[in-house]
């Protein structure tokens, strides 16, 4: 696993700093065994051969069931990581005073899923120009980031996101504001969010991607 880092060009502006954080607890917090979809274990270990990526795109509803419904996806699961306060509630994450961000764990097959056209997912599947907010929900806690957990994945990931920024400037879109820092402790949301879509098929879901296409993966090409 890479070391936590951020970015040169992406300063933590608008994220509570640590030492004013709240303080967390010590336990994980309770949340559902098995995953809704699947029936493996909420919390189940990467199997040999496969690997694991976090994405925040905003609200974590929709952004997880977009992953589950990906060929190649194993297996997801949503908590909060990117932050200070172990352990935290969603009350406290939303209240913006843990600087963590609502976050998808994704497990996938490389041999069925190239990380190239899961990344295309993640950059078409919301705005990654919108700082700390996704459409109207607003908050340090919807900002878009990509938590990495090997070399590879982080320089295939800063890749991605020049070549994005390259396609969104040729349509006059702005600057991307994702960070991309290696993974560091993820703390599993509450049981009534794990796979909340799936429960709720009419719930919310705030996912609107900016319509142009991300020139990796897939063959695409920039329209």
């Amino acid at each position: 696993m890479t070391e936590p880092r951020l970015t040169p060009d992406l300063p933590r502006a608008g994220i509570i700093p640590a030492d004013q954080a709240l303080p967390g607890r010590a336990g994980p917090l309770a949340t559902t065994a098995t995953h809704f979809v699947t029936g493996r274990p909420i919390d189940v270990a990467v199997p040999e051969g496969m690997e694991e990526v976090f994405f925040g795109m905003g609200c974590f509803w929709g952004v997880e069931r977009l992953f589950w419904q990906t060929f190649g996806v194993w297996h997801t699961a949503v908590g909060y990581a990117g932050g200070h306060t172990p352990n935290p509630t969603y009350e406290e994450v939303c209240s913006g005073a843990t600087g963590h961000a609502e976050i998808a764990r994704v497990v996938f097959d490389p041999q069925q899923l190239a990380l190239a056209d899961l990344l295309k997912v993640f950059w078409e599947g919301h705005d990654p120009t919108q700082g700390m907010r996704q459409g109207n929900d607003r908050g340090s806690q919807y900002r878009s980031v990509i938590h990495v957990t090997s070399p590879d994945q982080l320089r295939e990931a800063e890749a991605s996101r020049a070549r994005y920024q390259a396609a969104l400037a040729a349509q006059g879109r702005g600057m991307i504001t994702t960070e991309i820092n290696g993974a560091g402790p993820f703390y599993l949301a509450e049981d009534y969010h794990q796979q909340y879509l799936a429960k709720n098929p009419d719930g919310y879901c705030g996912l609107d991607g900016t319509g142009v296409v991300c020139p990796i993966g897939l063959g695409a090409t920039a329209s």
